[in-house]
Parts: structure tokens; sequence; C-alpha cells
């Protein structure tokens, strides 16, 4: 064994003698021929890679276009939950017990037609029609009965009252006419109504739960009225 590795011995230092002596400044600048190589097709193979990329953009963008014939915007589900959303945002309009909605009401509104009677100090040009005074008529009040109830439940007649001051009405609509500013809201519950007449107030109380006035018809009754 000790001759066998003396010979392969001997036969490696006569193979290194052989060789042309180490040139290192050679190798290093093969070496930065290759690393430059090597850099430039990256660079090139990068710039292939971003205009097939774009050209991919570009065929999907007008591919999109054509299955839209064209239009800039597109339905989607996104839209859908949106309409959606603002529908459940918008409340429901809330109907008390025992009571009727406008919109569901089968009769006709309210009619008023000429007045020829004077009610003691307050008179008014205009009437609901099938509705007559109380009597007798005491100063300052009047009460409007309908000719189909009859009933001394106040809370379903219409009534007049003339008073010094003004009574506290809630949701109030202010509304300037003819000179004269009209307060319509509500008072215990009933749709009213009052202005000021000289140094006095009229206020007009309707039926509760009623569905034939609103609040031009209100209006209109008041601007008939004055008081003495």
């Amino acid at each position: 064994m000790d001759d066998v590795r003396k010979m392969l011995e001997g036969f490696a230092d006569d193979a290194a003698d052989g060789l042309p002596p180490a040139d290192i400044d050679a190798d290093v600048a093969r070496g930065r021929r290759a690393l430059r190589r090597i850099k430039r097709r990256r660079r090139v193979t990068g710039v292939l890679c971003v205009a097939a990329v774009s050209a991919a953009v570009l065929a999907i963008g007008n591919q999109v276009k054509w299955w839209n014939n064209g239009s800039a915007e597109v339905a989607t589900g996104e839209t859908e939950k949106t309409a959606t959303a603002s529908e459940a945002a918008t409340p429901s309009p809330m109907i008390a017990e025992g009571e009727e909605s406008i919109s569901t009401y089968a009769g006709p509104m309210v009619e008023l037609v000429a007045n020829q009677q004077p009610w003691n100090t307050i008179g008014c040009t205009l009437t609901p029609k099938g509705w007559t005074p109380e009597t007798p008529i005491p100063p300052n009040r009047v009460v409007l009965s309908g000719t189909t109830v009859r009933t001394t439940d106040v809370a379903t007649k219409v009534v007049l009252q003339a008073a010094s001051q003004a009574r506290s009405l809630t949701d109030v609509r202010v509304v300037d006419a003819d000179g004269k500013t009209f307060h319509i809201g509500t008072l215990n519950g009933r749709l009213a109504g009052q202005v000021k007449l000289a140094d006095r107030w009229l206020l007009v109380e309707l039926p509760a739960g009623n569905a034939t006035w609103n609040d031009e018809s209100l209006q209109r009754f008041l601007a008939s009225c004055t008081v003495n």
C-alpha cells in the first residue's frame, strides 16, 4: 500500500509541475466579464417580462370593453348591496293603532264652503261642509260638529278658540302668507293651527285622528277667520 501511495503522489507532483503559473488578475477580469454578461441577460429578461405583462393587461381591458359593449360601468353585486342598504335606511311610515293613513283613506278630503252665519265674536267666511256650530255659541269659542257624528267627546269636533295668548304647539310648521303668520302643529295629539289677528290669537283644533284635513286646508280655513 505504501508503494502505491508513493507512486500516486509522484504522478500528482509531475502533473502540477506541468501546469502554467496562476494568473490572478486574468482570472478576476474573466469573472467580472462573466458577471456583466449575467446582469445584461437579467435586464433584458426583465424588460421582456414587463412588456409581456403590459400587453396582457391591454388585451384583457379590450376584452372587457368588448363584453361590456363599450360601456364605462359594469353592474356588480356591490352596487346592489348599496341600493339595498339605502332602502333599509329609509324608515317605513308608522301608523298608530286604530288610525288610517291618508294614502289608504277611502273618503274625500274636507271641502270648505262659504259660510253665511256669524259665530258670535269669531267670524269665518269658510266652513267645513257638513259641520255646524253647537248652540248656544259662547264668546271667543266655537265648536263645530259633523252631521254624521253626534257625541259629547270634544276630541271628535272642530274647536275654534280666541285668546290673548298663543298656545304651545309641537312639530310646528310656520307659513307666512297674505301678511299673516300661520303656526301649524300638534296639540294634545290633534292637528292644530293658530294665527294672530290684531291683538288676539285664534286657535283651531281639528278632530283627533282625522284623515280629511291637511296643512293647506287648515291654513285656508284660518285665513278666512276674524276675531272681534
